[in-house]
């Protein structure tokens, strides 16, 4: 089992793009599972479908441990077992806390013996990185971290922090920092800028994304682009994507 947490600013495009990385890996084969770990519990969207889902944390507001691990999943495009942790009611907590808590519960449930995953993605919110929002890379959870980054300064700035917070827990066994995701928004020097941060933070670009229109009319679909256009060169992208995150990883496709 490969577990992989895939931070990045807010709005970057992360949960978009773990989710086409986990269907163009689910197409290949592999049994993932994709754990939203952000408030908003929108990661799986693309891969679930439009129609309601209950999070980990309502759960347990509405039937404390009166519920079982098939209320806290859905199964998604290709197999892919969905879970979002979701978060506490506003004002009324920390969301940190609540990935703690819904990370808690489902391996309390026996998840990952259960759907046995070849790869697990935990699409985290990157903003602020501490408290429970460091649960995903610690041991027992995901092994690698890959950040999601366009050329835009607060991207930057925010993958930057990230890759800072993983080499400061690296001592405890935390997860190793294995890499950056480009994707393009088309600002001036996107590439440059990108790579000028790869080399300040001693790693590399282990993959890119161009800036497309496929993705947003996939996404108008509800669909990752993988299913939406298979065709397409966006999905061809993702792919290729997919195979380098895996290599990254160590794992093989």
């Amino acid at each position: 089992m490969i577990k992989i947490a895939v931070y990045g600013k807010g709005g970057i495009g992360k949960s978009t793009t773990v989710s086409n990385l986990s269907a163009a890996l689910a197409d290949r084969g592999v049994r993932v599972m994709q754990i939203g770990c952000d408030p908003k519990a929108d990661s799986t969207v693309l891969l679930r479908g439009p129609g309601p889902m209950k999070t980990v944390l309502e759960l347990v507001r509405e039937y404390k441990n009166a519920f079982a691990l098939a209320d806290m999943v859905k199964i998604g495009y290709g197999g892919v077992v969905c879970c979002e942790a979701g978060g506490p009611s506003p004002g009324q907590g920390c969301a940190g806390r609540g990935i703690i808590a819904a990370l808690e519960k489902l391996a309390e449930r026996g998840a990952y013996e259960e759907y046995k995953p070849d790869v697990v993605f935990y699409d985290v919110l990157g903003d602020v990185v501490c408290g429970g929002f460091t649960m995903p890379m610690r041991p027992g959870y995901a092994e690698r971290v890959f950040v999601v980054t366009s050329g835009e300064n607060m991207s930057i700035h925010a993958a930057a922090n990230i890759a800072v917070a993983v080499e400061g827990f690296r001592g405890r066994g935390y997860a190793e920092f294995s890499g950056l995701i480009l994707n393009r928004r088309g600002v001036k020097n996107e590439d440059e800028k990108v790579a000028e941060l790869a080399e300040d933070i001693h790693s590399s670009i282990v993959g890119s994304l161009s800036r497309s229109e496929t993705v947003l009319e996939a996404e108008e679909r509800g669909k990752t682009v993988i299913e939406a256009f298979p065709e397409s060169p966006m999905a061809a992208e993702y792919r290729s994507l997919a195979e380098a995150v895996m290599r990254a990883a160590g794992g093989t496709l």
